[in-house]
């Protein structure tokens, strides 16, 4: 009868062994499992992130993609509205004077137009040029010959960034009066092209080399949208060469309002510049902007 208790014992030992040690068995398969769905986790979450978010990705990177083309073009329009004015206010006259359309305080008639034939030059003549021009708050625009755009098209970039105002003077500063009509074009249109490569930006202003115009010329003007501009006070820069005194007494003797100033650039002008501009204020003048200018005589 012990020895039958004792083996009941026994077997009962073993049988809960037995069911203690299944116990861990099922605890390692847990972690298993865990593991194998962590595992596949990983795994299905970048098809499964595709798969939810592809439209909002498609969408993102089309943001992405426009934003900062949009932003480029906001950008520029805005420094467009910054620089150009909201409407044209001057217009130029029959006699080559600027003219306010309405005249105000804001738009007063007392103003001269400064401009320089001839160039692109130098860069040093070109930098104390707009130094001065900067240091007034004036601008004038720069009627370029496109042979000389062709050798350094670096001074026309840099007139224009340190915002000159370009306008076309022809390609080799030919007298067009006496040129066939397929010639003037040529002159013409070929330096127009040139500044619009060179700048990205299509001239507004036509000079015709000494002022010598035709009826082709003001066609063509007219078909580029270009303003045909002469002068009405020369400052006589070529012919008085070496001498900034004298630059500056033949514009203040031929001064009246609305001057258009014809300059050239030329070392003599460049020095006398400064004090030009000093004594015009002086006289109650200032610096008509450019691109406050009508494209249209009348």
């Amino acid at each position: 009868m012990l020895k039958k208790t004792a083996s009941w014992l026994l077997l009962s030992v073993i049988m809960l062994s037995a069911c203690s040690n299944q116990a861990p068995a099922s605890t390692t398969e847990t972690p298993a499992a865990t593991t194998e769905q962590s595992t596949n986790t990983p795994a299905t979450t970048p098809e499964s992130s595709e798969t939810a978010t592809t439209p909002a990705t498609e969408g993102t990177t089309s943001t992405e993609a426009t934003t900062p083309e949009q932003s480029s073009e906001s950008t520029t329009a805005k420094d467009t509205e910054a620089t150009a004015p909201a409407e044209y206010t001057y217009h130029m006259n029959k006699n080559y004077d600027i003219v306010p359309n309405e005249e105000s305080k804001e738009t007063p008639k007392k103003v001269v137009l400064l401009t320089f034939d001839d160039g692109p030059k130098e860069k040093k003549m070109i930098n104390s040029m707009m130094d001065t021009l900067d240091k007034h708050h004036a601008k004038a625009i720069f009627f370029v010959n496109g042979y000389r755009i062709k050798t350094h098209p670096e001074l026309l970039k840099l007139i224009h960034d340190r915002g000159g105002i370009i306008g076309n003077h022809t390609q080799d500063h030919i007298v067009l009066k006496h040129e066939s009509k397929a010639k003037v074009t040529q002159q013409i249109e070929d330096t127009q092209k040139l500044i619009e490569d060179t700048i990205n930006e299509a001239p507004r202003f036509l000079r015709a080399p000494n002022g010598a115009t035709n009826d082709t010329v003001h066609a063509l003007a007219k078909k580029h949208d270009m303003l045909y501009m002469n002068w009405s006070v020369g400052s006589l820069d070529w012919v008085n060469q070496k001498d900034p005194d004298a630059v500056i007494s033949n514009v203040m003797d031929q001064l009246h309002s609305g001057s258009i100033i014809l300059m050239h650039e030329l070392p003599w002008t460049v020095e006398a510049l400064d004090e030009l501009l000093t004594k015009l204020e002086a006289k109650g003048y200032t610096f008509v902007d450019p691109n406050a200018i009508e494209p249209k005589m009348r």
